[in-house]
């Protein structure tokens, strides 16, 4: 099973959010969110950092397909 990250993305832009906002705001680094537009593994630490960043859960920044 994979994980897809393009429910972020799409969250990103309609928070005209760019890669570098949401690394800073997160507390996470560039590395990893190229590592999300490429629906590699992230941490769940990870995770739970940007959810907590942009008031939301797990449900709306991935999927499993």
């Amino acid at each position: 099973m994979a994980v897809t990250y393009k429910k972020l993305f799409h969250l990103m832009i309609d928070r005209k959010m760019t890669n570098s906002e949401l690394a800073e705001c997160a507390g996470i680094s560039l590395n990893i969110v190229t590592r999300l537009k490429r629906d590699e593994y992230v941490s769940m630490e990870s995770i739970e950092k940007i959810c907590r960043a942009l008031s939301c859960t797990v449900d709306d920044i991935l999927e499993f397909v």
